[in-house]
């Protein structure tokens, strides 16, 4: 399916948006001063019936007050409007600005950060400036650890197939996806809230957890309402009714101790709840081709009902449970109708339907905010493509290859073929010529495959394997740990994959770089050596050209490439293209120079 060209889409939205918000602030407008003429009225009037047909006013006082609270529903539902279309105003102006690449002021993921990892920090996975920020659209911390953790992992073959699929699928949907989105905006929900809510599932009841309780409540609630009623019309004498409503009292303040514990346990996550409720009514409003979409949804559905509803029973039920708070909650809800003993068998009941389906609704939310990331970075970038799997090892076959982070407008992109083992591309280049962006962009595109995403080429295919690199090295003072060590341990975990021959793509730049000229000449081409005997395939950026010659020796598994600089005077001039060969033109020189070092004033 073509998509509409993104820019014009959100241009589109905002502008629908605002004129939708125009017309809800002025509704707004209107009930206020709606409100106040009927309160002013419903005092007028009440007065005047009271003062001419006595007890009639006390009708027309409720009459007026009915009028008021049925207002104030319409305008409590109104400012929710006005709030929604707030949140999708901005969700387009937001994406406008990544389209530009103005996303640094996003949520980063910087948290999510391992302190050790294969490939996350020379990959610029999380933190300013990184992939994460760029791709990631959730807003619960469930959806946020997901998209983590499967930019940090590859998926299953199987799983990035379906993730494709829903993909393809949500991309052009942009109005239920934003609509999903501004849901999750109004309260972010917790990894806290999920934790609590599971560990509460998975205890055992307590207390209440006989059968009996089902006929005593009924009991005890007409014995003390019947009681009351004979106070009022003189049944029963004042004093009597006084000492019964202690035993009512006391008896409800004694059972109420065993609810307490629960209450404070699920206390504080109503908010949140509504959220999560609304975000599963939502994905439950429609319906989808995709399997990966069906099959977590069945998942997360109860027998012969909906998720939502049951999320919505349990959001009432703690409602109902707030009422201990209030005065009329403790001396009359408590006492006559033992209201949190009610509750707590509620929730009893409610926790025995639902114990084995709560899990599946936060993997529902998680899965369906990543998707719906993923679907909008599709949409953003529809000269982007769905990379292809290829079961062979190894296989790397791509057209148009650029890296994400860098802006259409400056993004140089270059095809790129690794095909069969061993395989070793070696590329040369002088300073700040491509190299390191390059085995980013390879990187990045292989990650962003094994997620289920786009990704920024004009084809992609591959074979799935474990991404390993060396990249980025730096000193450890706590660990008291050179540069030129954390190299090593980083290139120890690297020959040790290699020699477990598991399927892995290695990404090097500048190995060995912590250490004199010669050492680094004959360590790295005894390590490039050794990856060639052991079936590797790797992808080495280096400035020694003479690493090159290990051609001669290793003919069909060793091939060299190269990025080079014109030089024209004093400046140089970057086409930033990948070139087959050995890189011979040099710019250290020149840029030594114009910073001030006298290369002719040598001893």
């Amino acid at each position: 399916m073509q998509l509409q060209e993104p820019n014009l889409t959100y241009h589109e939205a905002i502008k629908k948006h605002q004129a939708t918000l125009a017309t809800l602030l002025k509704r707004r407008s209107r009930m206020g001063w709606t409100r106040l003429i009927i309160f002013l009225l419903t005092v007028l009037i009440s007065y005047q019936v009271f003062i001419n047909f006595g007890l009639w006013g006390i009708a027309a006082l409720i009459s007026g007050i009915s009028i008021l609270l049925f207002l104030v529903s319409k305008d409590v539902n109104n400012n929710q409007q006005i709030q929604n279309t707030k949140n999708l105003i901005k969700i387009n102006e937001e994406e406008l600005r990544f389209i530009q690449h103005d996303f640094h002021h996003a949520f980063d993921g910087s948290g999510y950060v391992p302190a050790l990892h294969d490939y996350a920090h020379d990959l610029d996975l999380f933190g300013t400036a990184s992939v994460y920020q760029y791709i990631n659209r959730c807003f619960s911390e469930q959806g946020r650890t997901k998209m983590a953790h499967d930019l940090s992992s590859a998926l299953p073959v199987e799983r990035i197939l379906e993730r494709q699929a829903a993909v393809n699928e949500l991309a052009p949907m942009v109005d239920w996806r934003q609509q999903l989105q501004s849901i999750s905006m109004l309260n972010n929900i917790t990894t806290s809230t999920e934790q609590r809510a599971i560990k509460w599932i998975a205890e055992e009841p307590s207390s209440f957890k006989s059968k009996s309780w089902i006929f005593f409540i009924p009991m005890y609630s007409a014995i003390t309402i019947a009681s009351a009623i004979a106070a009022i019309f003189g049944y029963i004498p004042g004093a009597i009714f006084i000492f019964l409503f202690g035993i009512y009292f006391t008896t409800s303040i004694i059972l109420s101790r065993n609810t307490i514990k629960p209450y404070i346990h699920l206390g504080g996550i109503v908010k949140e709840i509504l959220t999560f409720q609304k975000m599963v009514e939502w994905i439950e409003s429609i319906s989808f081709q995709s399997q990966l979409i069906n099959r977590i949804k069945n998942n997360a559905a109860p027998e012969n009902g909906s998720a939502a509803v049951q999320i919505r029973e349990l959001k009432s039920i703690l409602d109902k449970f707030d009422l201990r708070l209030s005065i009329v909650g403790l001396l009359f809800f408590n006492s006559f109708l033992l209201w949190d003993v009610r509750q707590m068998l509620a929730l009893n009941r409610w926790r025995e339907r639902n114990k084995n389906l709560l899990a599946h609704w936060f993997e529902l939310v998680a899965e369906m905010e990543v998707l719906n990331s993923l679907a909008t970075l599709k949409f953003n970038h529809p000269d982007w493509c769905i990379p292809q799997i290829l079961p062979t090892h190894f296989h790397l076959q791509g057209e148009a290859i650029g890296h994400p982070l860098i802006n259409k407008q400056s993004r140089v992109r270059n095809d790129f073929n690794l095909n069969g083992i061993p395989e070793i591309a070696l590329i040369t280049g002088s300073n700040m010529a491509g190299k390191s962006t390059f085995l980013r962009s390879l990187g990045v595109g292989f990650l962003m495959a094994q997620m289920g995403a786009v990704v920024c080429a004009k084809s992609f295919s591959f074979s799935p394997v474990k991404i390993m690199s060396s990249m980025r090295i730096a000193d450890n003072l706590s660990e008291n740990t050179s540069t030129f060590y954390a190299e090593l341990k980083k290139l120890k975990t690297i020959i040790e994959a290699v020699n477990r021959n598991e399927k892995i793509f290695i990404l090097l730049d500048e190995i060995l770089r912590g250490t004199n000229s010669l050492d680094r000449h004959s360590g790295s081409a005894a390590l490039i050596s050794q990856l060639v005997k052991e079936n590797a395939v790797a992808v080495i950026a280096t400035h020694d050209v003479e690493l090159a010659t290990l051609k001669n020796k290793f003919s069909e598994s060793i091939h060299n490439y190269h990025f080079d600089v014109q030089v024209e005077g004093e400046e140089l001039y970057f086409d930033y293209k990948l070139k087959e060969g050995i890189c011979r033109s040099l710019n250290a020189s020149i840029l030594m120079k114009k910073i001030g070092i006298r290369l002719d004033e040598q001893d």
